[in-house]
């Protein structure tokens, strides 16, 4: 701002003892005294915020005021604007933090930086410092997930329409369980990414792709993982999520619970869901839940490392040679995070388009997108390597479905590989650098 707009600029910070009455009260004496913008921070925090926040625009900012609302309570602000505010407000959503936005604002490079504590805007602290970032640890990512979106849910339900808009929720809210459900649905969600939905024969998908990667590797295949206590394994892990039902529950988690979770997912931009299509069968159709906060789902792979470290087969090797198998294991974590980021963040930039990972009999393109209006598509292969080879981009050429593809979503504009090494050009094949390509976008 220029001088003379910021003389005339007040800040508010909310706590929960204010309400709209106090804050009323402020605005009046601030536009007094020639006061034409005001931030106010945490505005949420009020418990008559929802059902009173056309104050602000029907009082203030009709007057000449510019009001500018923030805070961590993203439900609140939706309920807001379709109860109070409806068109007389701007949205901004910040709950999902793209990797473009997370390198200019934060400073930080690099798509495994991303990976691994990407999600929000908040570094802990003045200085760049891994401790103090919030998905550090998965005793962190818990608290975040508990006080950032839990609490924020339950809290806005309570305040909206009366407390009359839980629904379904309502008996768990009643039990003082709500907030604990919305953990394990968060939860589930995030370890259908890394494990095997929950059910009684549980074991890790991560684990079993990781072993059969090392014993097909070229130059040194490795057996460790099929060596290993796979039960005692998986029953740690088990234990370490917390995969289990707690005697305590009062009220049992339904289908219908979890889809109204869900929905609430959904509205705060936590969750994203991309479809997989088959071909040729077009009537199976698969949608996969994207977390749109990548540090959040890396929490799960270090706790999957900390097991494995506890079984006593595995000690029994080498400090190198169990290095080797964890770099693995995070390595086949970090490329499916890699290419879940680019389809998301493809889908969120290209509305008018349909993006989607293309299934065939054998093999499956990555990335597709599809313009309708064009009549056209591309088609991509994500690889978490930083090195160019031939074999990344064989599904690319192939004739078939090429042909079966152009066949369905018009001719072919271009073919990809996304990768972590520099872009170039291979027979007629586009490399693109990952970092590049989402700042692109």
């Amino acid at each position: 701002m220029p001088e003379d707009m910021l003389n005339q600029t007040a800040f508010v910070q909310i706590t929960p003892q204010i309400d709209l009455a106090k804050i009323n009260l402020d605005m009046r004496r601030l536009k007094k005294q020639g006061c034409r913008y005001v931030f106010i921070d945490e505005v949420t925090l009020m418990d008559d915020f929802i059902e009173g926040a056309a104050l602000f625009s029907d009082i203030f900012a009709s007057s000449g005021m510019k009001v500018v609302l923030s805070g961590t309570d993203s439900l609140g602000f939706l309920f807001s604007e379709d109860q109070e505010l409806y068109d007389r407000c701007f949205m901004l959503h910040t709950t999902f933090v793209p990797y473009r936005e997370f390198e200019n604002v934060l400073g930080i490079q690099g798509i495994d930086e991303y990976i691994r504590y990407g999600g929000t805007m908040s570094l802990g602290g003045v200085d760049y410092n891994r401790s103090g970032m919030t998905f550090a640890s998965r005793e962190s990512t818990t608290e975040y997930v508990d006080s950032a979106i839990a609490r924020n849910i339950q809290h806005s339900l309570k305040n909206y329409q009366d407390g009359n808009h839980f629904r379904h929720l309502a008996e768990l809210y009643e039990a003082d369980e709500l907030t604990s459900a919305i953990n394990r649905i968060v939860e589930d969600i995030n370890h259908r990414f890394t494990l095997s939905v929950l059910t009684k024969d549980f074991k890790s998908n991560d684990l079993s792709l990781s072993a059969r990667n090392l014993l097909r590797d070229r130059n040194e295949p490795n057996m460790i993982l099929q060596q290993i206590d796979i039960a005692e394994v998986t029953r740690q892990l088990r234990e370490l999520l917390e995969i289990k039902n707690k005697p305590e529950q009062t009220v049992a988690i339904s289908d219908i619970h979890r889809a109204e979770i869900k929905e609430y997912l959904d509205m705060l931009d936590i969750t994203v869901d991309i479809d997989t299509v088959y071909l040729p069968d077009l009537n199976k159709k698969e949608k996969r839940t994207v977390i749109t906060q990548p540090g959040m789902r890396y929490a799960q792979a270090e706790a999957l490392i900390k097991t494995l470290m506890q079984d006593d087969v595995f000690r029994t090797y080498s400090l190198a040679e169990r290095n080797a198998v964890t770099a693995r294991i995070l390595s086949d974590i970090q490329g499916r995070m890699m290419e879940d980021i680019i389809l998301l963040e493809t889908k969120m930039a290209l509305p008018k388009c349909e993006v989607f990972k293309l299934v065939f009999a054998r093999g499956e393109f990555d990335m597709v997108v599809f313009d309708p209006e064009a009549a056209s598509c591309s088609i991509y292969e994500v690889k978490h390597s930083a090195e160019a080879v031939e074999a990344q981009y064989r599904y690319l050429v192939d004739e078939e479905k090429c042909t079966t593809t152009e066949f369905r979503y018009g001719p072919i504009t271009g073919k990809y590989v996304i990768y972590r090494g520099k872009t170039q050009d291979i027979n007629g094949i586009y490399y693109l650098n990952v970092e590049e390509y989402l700042k692109g976008l």
